[in-house]
């Protein structure tokens, strides 16, 4: 089944402000909270659905990436997918309520010590021209923490295994009494409490792991895809951290990439340029016949239709743009140099700067 729209969701436009976005989704929130709709499944995918949509339209960086590129371009970042958690609602969005429910966001709804999530992993892969055109599959080696065997954990002496600290103070009010996540579990509520050697502190121990990823067709140099539970472990049990893919473009030989078209500089001798011709251009996958008709000028841009990079949230794909430049020799011998001189004169080889369209005309017609 699709996502639904993120804007949608919400019901907001997008050119909805912070506050409105924000305004929106408590209104949902609390419309579909598990505390006023205990068992209802279908509330509860709602809140959860909500939950995302707001992640990512609250982030200045992804909802520029998802305007951009939609849910394709997201590359599972956002809480959806198998990674989906209450805890991580609760503990992004904890401020967001207020007292709405029972002194804080998540305060009914969150049952007994928080789950820890691991540190994201980053790494950068490099992809060539072939990989971004028709997307792949690749595995890739990291150093990733683990939950290591033989590590046991105890309650926390600081909370008692509860997660949360409780603090009564006195006021002109009367006895106001806080809670706190405890600072020694970091909300657990547990701790280790013995490790085998090469065991860190947290129970976690590095080794190495590989990893099969599959990248979109159409990514972009620099852009971040995000694989939800593929971090490094958290202690205990909780929940994996995120591996965040930085995209690194590699030159390709002939082909030059402007957003999703390719560029491809056709050098062209004066004969042929002249009587006219046919010649074969590389592409990404495979080559391509074209025709020079007789006459062309230097400077002048063939293009060959939907040949180039498919955009990454949608069905069109950018086109090659042959780029024909005249090669003048450097070198000539006698006989030709006579016969050049012939023709230097003749009225055909005289320039008439007026009968081809100039390079602004040209660009003019491109972006049009």
């Amino acid at each position: 089944m699709s996502k639904r729209d993120y804007y949608e969701v919400l019901g907001v436009s997008k050119s909805a402000n912070e506050a409105e976005i924000k305004k929106a989704y408590r209104k949902l929130a609390i419309k579909h909270h598990p505390d006023k709709n205990q068992g209802d499944k279908d509330a509860e995918a709602k809140f959860k659905e909500a939950a995302e949509a707001y992640e990512v339209l609250s982030n200045s960086q992804k909802k520029q990436q998802y305007d951009q590129f939609g849910h394709s371009g997201m590359g599972g970042q956002g809480f959806g997918g198998g990674g989906m958690n209450m805890d991580d609602i609760f503990d992004h969005f904890g401020d967001i309520f207020g007292g709405a429910f029972g002194g804080g966001f998540g305060g009914g709804g969150r049952r007994g010590p928080a789950q820890r999530k691991g540190s994201n992993l980053r790494v950068k892969l490099k992809l060539t021209l072939e990989d971004i055109v028709n997307g792949v599959k690749k595995k890739i080696k990291v150093n990733k923490l683990f939950a290591a065997e033989g590590v046991e954990f105890t309650n926390c002496g600081t909370c008692n295994g509860t997660g949360q600290i409780t603090r009564v103070a006195n006021t002109i009010l009367g006895a106001m009494q806080t809670s706190s996540t405890c600072p020694n579990c970091k909300g657990t509520g547990q701790v280790v409490g013995k490790r085998p050697p090469g065991v860190d502190q947290n129970g976690l121990e590095k080794k190495e792991a590989v990893l099969e990823i599959e990248i979109p067709a159409g990514v972009e140099h620099g852009m971040q895809l995000n694989m939800r539970g593929k971090g490094n472990d958290a202690p205990g049990n909780g929940i994996p951290g995120d591996l965040i893919i930085v995209i690194e473009e590699l030159e390709h030989e002939n082909l030059t990439r402007h957003g999703n078209d390719l560029y491809y500089d056709l050098h062209l001798n004066f004969i042929d340029a002249a009587l006219g011709t046919e010649v074969e251009i590389p592409l990404v996958d495979g080559k391509a016949k074209i025709k020079i008709n007789p006459g062309t000028q230097s400077g002048k841009n063939l293009r060959l239709r939907n040949k180039g990079i498919p955009e990454i949230n949608g069905y069109r794909k950018g086109d090659v743009i042959v780029n024909i430049q005249l090669w003048t020799p450097e070198k000539l011998t006698k006989e030709e140099k006579v016969i050049l001189q012939k023709l230097k004169n003749n009225e055909n080889f005289i320039p008439k700067p007026g009968s081809s369209k100039g390079f602004f005309d040209r660009m003019k017609e491109h972006f049009n």
